[in-house]
This record gives structure tokens, sequence and C-alpha cells, in this order.
């Protein structure tokens, strides 16, 4: 099967099967496609399913519908609305992106993939996708979904990552001069829908003609990945201090690291071997209960610790945020489940459960 034929069934096939995303301008529309919500979406998009992000995209773009709604935001008002999509560093890039747009190119997103490649949280993914979708460009774009197909399509054996240069290679070979942008959309729709990780509908398959790995009978089996390292586990304690009128002792963790610029409860450091430090002069209570969330790289289980402090109380970090100016949505997931772990128990001011 040639290459065109591959690209005019592909086509074909997505005029009619497309899923319906609030990013996208249907296929084939005369409409060109928004710059801005592209640029969102696939941030939000990046290690995150579909599922998960529309409501958060239809709700960002309410909230400010152009990059420079975007740029003027507070950081505080952006990070609380991205709690619980994880990986928050995409929310502070997302705004650090926006503000150069703004500042560096008159509110609009440079137009070609070199272009795109000088924003803040734009890697070579997020710059072809755009590129091709928004600006019609001629741009490879690979993830997960398209590198699965590309390795079933001509039954590349090389196991992910190392195989990543052959896959992006046939994807370059792929890729039209028209309608790019839909090209590289329809192979992200047919791996999400039918070239899927288990159990391939190779039967329904717009390209089962052409596939080699179908001829072959290995379809399911590819791609083939080295093994994963298992992931390290880390401790520490997450500590929750109730005012007698009922604020919470909060910080914003700083801007670097892992949850960096996020609402969260004072912690210890995370290690393997944690020291117990206090952000508050308190009797703190050990309830026995532990908070449990996994990350990219590594597990993380937070023993809880609770206090009740005086109304005068002054925390060495953070500051007590009255109850009527806290809503538990605005902090990342694992303090979410420190919270909702931690409102069931109760303790006096010496640190007694009642």
């Amino acid at each position: 099967m040639r290459d065109e034929a591959i690209g005019s069934e592909l086509l074909a096939w997505y005029d009619a099967n497309a899923r319906v995303l609030p990013w996208r301008v249907p296929p084939g529309s005369t409409e060109p496609a928004d710059p801005y919500r592209v640029w969102m979406s696939e941030i939000m998009l990046q290690q995150t399913t579909v599922a998960a992000v529309k409501a958060y995209f239809e709700r960002f773009t309410t909230l400010w519908p152009t990059v420079s709604d975007l740029a003027a935001a507070e950081d505080s008002a952006v990070m609380g609305e991205w709690a619980g999509l994880g990986y928050y560093a995409r929310a502070r890039n997302l705004l650090k992106c926006a503000r150069v747009v703004v500042a560096e190119h008159g509110g609009q997103f440079p137009d070609t993939e070199e272009g795109l490649l000088t924003l803040p949280g734009v890697g070579p993914y997020t710059a072809a996708a755009i590129a091709s979708i928004a600006f019609n460009r001629q741009a490879a774009v690979m993830d997960g979904n398209i590198e699965r197909v590309m390795s079933r399509l001509f039954c590349v054996e090389e196991p992910l990552p190392t195989s990543k240069p052959a896959l992006k290679a046939y994807a370059t070979r792929l890729t039209p001069t028209h309608r790019p942008g839909d090209h590289a959309q329809a192979l992200m729709d047919l791996g999400a829908t039918i070239c899927t990780p288990k159990s391939p509908a190779c039967g329904i398959c717009p390209l089962m003609a052409g596939c080699a790995a179908r001829k072959q009978g290995v379809a399911a089996e590819l791609p083939r990945k080295l093994p994963k390292k298992a992931k390290p586990t880390r401790l520490g304690y997450v500590y929750i201090a109730r005012r007698t009128d009922g604020a919470l002792l909060l910080e914003t963790r700083p801007d670097k690291g892992l949850l960096g610029g996020m609402l969260a409860f004072p912690t210890s450091d995370w290690s393997e071997a944690p020291t117990d430090t206090p952000p508050l002069n308190a009797s703190w209570y050990d309830p026995k209960l532990e908070v449990r969330h996994t990350f990219t790289h590594f597990h993380l289980r937070l023993a809880l610790r609770v206090a009740e402090a005086d109304q005068d109380a002054t925390p060495d970090r953070g500051a007590f945020t009255p109850v009527a100016q806290f809503s538990p949505s605005t902090l990342p997931t694992v303090f979410r489940k420190a919270f909702d772990l931690g409102r069931g128990v109760t303790v006096d001011a010496a640190g007694a459960k009642s």
C-alpha cells in the first residue's frame, strides 16, 4: 500500500469518524483552528486523557477566552483551576507561554515549528501539533497513539524508546502537504479508537490492507517496550493545623520543584528517612493515618499529623486561611487526599483526640 493511498484512506476514515472535541474544528473545515485553543488542549493533554481534559479545557477557555486574557490572569487563579489535572509544571508554563506570546509576539502564536519551539513549555510534539493543526504546516506529529500506529503499520520490532527516531521517520514520510493537521488528528483518533494498546480492532481499521504487523500476526504485540525501572518510594509527614475559628494552615509551594506554585498543607522533606519538622509549635496528634499517592517517578507516603492551634498562633511557614476563603478543589490531588483524611480527625489544644 503506497504512502499516498495510506493517506487517502486515513483522511476518508477521519472525515466520517472524527471524534468531536471542544478544541477541534470539523475535518476538512474551511474555518481555521484557533492556535490558542489548539495550544491549550495540547498542553493539557500531555500525559492526561481526553476524558479528564474536556472539563478543564472548557472551564479555562470560558474564564480566559484569549491568550491575552490568560496572560493577565492571577497566578493563583490559574493554579487553582488547574488543581487535580496533575503535572503542575504545565500550568506554570501555560502562564509563562501566554505572557511571552503577548509580550514578544503581539498576542499571536508563531506559525512555524521553529518559532513555536522558542515558547516556554512547548516541545517538539506540541510545536508540531500546533503548526500542523492551527497553521496547516507539513509537520509530523508524534504522540503515544501515533507511535503505536507507526510501529504496527511498518512492523517496527525495535522497542520503545529506542525506536522513536525510526517511528518519527515513518510519520514524516507519511505526512502530506494537503490537510496535514487533519492527517495528524486522524492518526491520533485511529490510535485512540481502533489501533488501541490492547486488542486492536484490526478488522475495521482503514489501514488494514497496508499494515505489516497485521500481515505478520504481531499487531497486538507492538510496540515493544524496554522494561521499566521499579519506582522508588519516598516518605514524609503532612501537617494539618486548624485554628479555633476553623482556619487552616496552608502554604504556597516554591515555584521550582514538584507541585510548584500550588496551594498545599505544609510537609516535611520527602525522602527515605524524612525529618519530622512541624510548621508550628503545637501539640501534634498522630492519628496513625497515611496519605498515599503516586507521581510519575516515585510513590509517596505521607504520615498525617493534626493539631489544634491557638487563635494567635504564629506558624514558621505558611499562613492560616479562613474557612470562607478555602476550597479543597484548589489543592493538588495528594493534598486533597490529606484534607479528606484529616477532616475526620478532631483534637484538642493538648493534642488529645476528642
